[in-house]
């Protein structure tokens, strides 16, 4: 008999099995007088490692077939899957090909690794799936292939991936109802200039309130190069562009922005049949409703794939440290590089090229201001 082909990998794993090895009753058995010193020295570990270790080492192999045609491959019993919705534990993939679509659960071994995600697998993912035995159309993720063009933010100082494999993002905010927080907008530009996805910013319902009064801000945007489409989904206004970019190369866009910007409904008037949820604001504080509760990928009729999500209220900034925040605004940028000092800040040093810059009016004071804003809230890294 031949030898199974082996490789052997040694990978990170969460130490999320190990039992407690100190018992919970210390207080309670001292204040009793039967805390038994002698047995708590021998049970209590000083060791970091439990019942389980933080590494291991999988052995991949390729066991030879029974009629000795060669090593059967993983490859050929797995399809290939993309990620198309998720609720809860389940996870909805769309087989590539078929178009067929599979419920699935996320492989132990694969939620059990060490990772910085938040979740191991997100909307957008291609994925390689194993069809399940006793259930029709259901599955087991196997695989998840390497991505590009990441939506993510921090959550509880892990990275959450809001979107996964997307080269397009369309930022919505809303003239009234709730109004424009530009400095949300430029944590998303951030995002973008960061994971290499073309921004777009959407403003929708330019029908409830001035647009002129926020010209001069759109076109301190427009002179950095960003595309800025003005929108109402309820009078039309804007949807045929807006169509044209989503459709435009079959691109994989993603909306996202507050609650109550309209998202659902600009979608709704840029492909009709998609059908999707949408209420009212509240007249109260102004606020949106989430109707959209998780991230769904839909195909439009034009050609295009894009990505509806939550609303969002919060958005941290992953992986960036405040050094490197400058580079990611284009117009800062060009005079960062003019200081006299090459650590500067930009809040106090004399002979700062960025101060001047905003005194004189060749930055926008508002943008500067959102700059600072986003510095001072990125921190390092905690080891």
């Amino acid at each position: 008999m031949g030898k199974k082909n082996q490789d052997k990998v040694r990978v990170n794993f969460r130490k999320n099995r190990a039992t407690r090895t100190r018992g919970r009753d210390l207080t309670r058995d001292f204040t009793s007088e039967t805390l038994e010193e002698d047995s708590l020295l021998r049970q209590e570990r000083i060791s970091g490692k439990g019942d389980v270790v933080r590494q291991r080492t999988i052995v991949l192999e390729e066991p030879e077939s029974p009629e000795g045609g060669g090593a059967i491959r993983v490859g050929e019993t797995a399809r290939r899957g993309l990620v198309v919705r998720m609720h809860g534990l389940n996870t909805f993939v769309e087989e590539e090909g078929t178009g067929v679509l599979w419920r699935c659960a996320v492989r132990r071994l694969l939620k059990s690794l060490t990772t910085e995600d938040r979740h191991v697998v997100a909307v957008g993912d291609f994925v390689q799936f194993r069809p399940s035995t006793e259930h029709e159309k259901e599955g087991f993720i196997e695989r998840i292939e390497p991505r590009f063009g990441c939506l993510c933010r921090k959550s509880w100082k892990k990275k959450h991936v809001l979107v996964a494999n997307v080269n397009q993002m369309t930022i919505v905010t809303s003239l009234a109802q709730p109004g424009i927080k530009w400095n949300l907008i430029d944590r998303m530009l951030i995002t973008s200039e960061k994971m290499g996805i073309r921004p777009i910013v959407c403003i929708n319902k330019i029908d409830l309130g001035d647009l002129a009064s926020i010209v001069p801000m759109m076109g301190v945007y427009g002179r950095m190069g960003y595309e800025i489409i003005p929108t109402s989904a309820r009078t039309g206004i804007g949807i045929e562009r807006l169509r044209d970019r989503l459709n435009e190369g079959n691109a994989r866009s993603v909306v996202v922005g507050q609650s109550g910007v309209g998202k659902s409904s600009l979608l709704n008037a840029v492909d009709s049949a998609l059908n999707l949820s949408t209420a009212r604001v509240s007249d109260s504080n102004e606020k949106g409703r989430h109707t959209t509760t998780s991230a769904e990928l839909l195909k439009l009729s034009g050609g295009g794939y894009v990505v509806d999500t939550p609303g969002i209220r919060q958005f941290d900034l992953w992986d960036v440290v405040p050094e490197e925040v400058e580079g990611f605004f284009r117009d800062i940028a060009p005079f960062a590089e003019l200081c006299y000092y090459p650590n500067c800040t930009h809040t106090h040093e004399s002979d700062c090229a960025v101060c001047e810059a905003v005194e004189v009016g060749m930055l926008d004071e508002k943008r500067f201001e959102n700059f600072l804003q986003i510095t001072q809230s990125c921190t390092t890294e905690e080891f």
